[in-house]
């Protein structure tokens, strides 16, 4: 793979189709993988809570790498619509064999459609932006990428122009930098955003709504685990009566008495053990409180806040307690049209536009509703309601559906 830092003694030699940010991440590899750290904002004072950062990498370690939750919704989420099948179109036609399809389907060597779309949608679900890069050139007649590469939005920034529009994206790894400028037409890099009525630049993403959720479902985790490690079972108290007025342990009966707890009465192994007291000591069990009592159903709400952020109807989860939908099929139909179509929708209309201007014609890209199997009869009473609708024209009924026209409409 050819070094673009090192590009101008090869000024003549056509562009290979290769991520121009191959270098840079081969590179990262020789010095221990990721080299951006996610910023440290942790309180200083002890007594308050800790927050996890609200930056990208703090966000994705702990609402997805460390969190069950957040690392379910996000793959229910992108490989459901990852699996959607695609159709593109245009006002005379929809394609079976296409340039632009074909692309989608093989977008790079290592990926096929399934495994890019994939990594589009959970990027755009962890960061809320998604970068797709256009590498290289299909052919000498066809504007066309030669590969497609999804790059990660923890390692790219948005430069913006004069006019606050985005000029150029810089990608940076291991202190290397690698410039995308914005040229003529359609750019090297398709910048994919949720919105974000704070920013100009950058989308927000889901995690960062749902991150207090998080925190506190990863605490109510570490605190079971805690538990557990305590013989599941809440702590009680040790107490000395000492003899002849005196009320205090000597420093070696002390760490003596600690030793022999740490050794033989914490952790699973040592659950239901009896515990042998010496003179003096008294061992005074505590009993749940109101609070402890009211964990679990702590972290089941934060669980359910999280997947509403998301736009996972519960009930998929195993939340128990969610009787929002009469059955796990309405809810499954609920979440591929509230959750997974205007996802596919957004990504698809983004990368349609954005290809049709590498392309040069005027071209859709979307999802095939037809072939989706949790809409199967909403798109069946559709279907029965425009073909019984006699005041319609074919062509009507044609739009209605989606459906390109005819080539005999003219």
């Amino acid at each position: 793979m050819f070094d673009f830092l090192r590009r101008s003694a090869a000024a003549g030699v056509p562009e290979a189709k290769a991520s121009a940010v191959g270098p840079l991440m081969a590179g990262a590899a020789t010095v221990g993988g990721s080299a951006v750290p996610g910023r440290q904002a942790a309180l200083a004072e002890a007594l308050r809570p800790r927050w996890t950062a609200r930056d990208t990498v703090s966000l994705t370690r702990a609402g997805f790498l460390g969190n069950p939750m957040g690392f379910r919704v996000v793959r229910l989420i992108s490989e459901a619509a990852a699996a959607l099948p695609l159709v593109l179109q245009d006002s005379e036609r929809r394609y079976e064999d296409h340039p632009v399809m074909a692309l989608i389907r093989r977008p790079n060597p290592g990926q096929g459609k399934a495994d890019f779309l994939e990594a589009v949608y959970a990027q755009l679900l962890l960061s809320g932006n998604a970068y797709v890069e256009a590498a290289g050139v299909a052919g000498p007649d066809q504007g066309l990428p030669g590969e497609l590469h999804v790059l990660r939005a923890d390692r790219i920034s948005v430069v913006p122009g004069p006019d606050g529009w985005p000029a150029a994206w810089v990608y940076e790894v291991a202190g290397r930098k690698h410039r995308f400028a914005m040229g003529e037409g359609a750019g090297p890099i398709c910048h994919i955003r949720a919105y974000h009525p704070m920013d100009d630049h950058y989308g927000l993403s889901p995690l960062e709504a749902a991150a207090t959720a998080i925190d506190v479902h990863n605490s109510a985790s570490r605190w079971s685990k805690a538990l557990l490690d305590n013989a599941a079972r809440p702590s009680g108290a040790i107490v000395y009566k000492g003899g002849d007025g005196q009320a205090s342990m000597s420093p070696e009966q002390f760490e003596r008495l600690q030793a022999e707890i740490e050794t033989h009465h914490q952790g699973a192994r040592n659950a239901g053990r009896p515990m042998l007291l010496e003179g003096g000591l008294d061992w005074k069990p505590m009993g749940f409180s109101p609070s402890d009592m009211e964990f679990h159903k702590t972290k089941e709400a934060a669980a359910r806040e999280i997947a509403i952020a998301f736009g996972v109807p519960p009930m998929l989860m195993g939340i128990p307690g969610d009787a929002t939908y009469a059955n796990y099929q309405e809810a499954n139909r609920a979440f591929y049209r509230l959750t997974v179509l205007p996802l596919v929708g957004k990504v698809t209309a983004a990368l349609g536009h954005w290809l049709a201007g590498h392309a040069g014609e005027e071209l859709a890209l979307k999802p095939d509703l037809d072939q989706v199997p949790a809409l199967a009869a909403e798109r069946d009473q559709q279907w029965r309601r425009v073909s019984e609708a006699g005041f319609l024209s074919d062509a009507e009924k044609r739009l209605l559906l989606g459906l390109p026209r005819l080539a005999e409409e003219g």
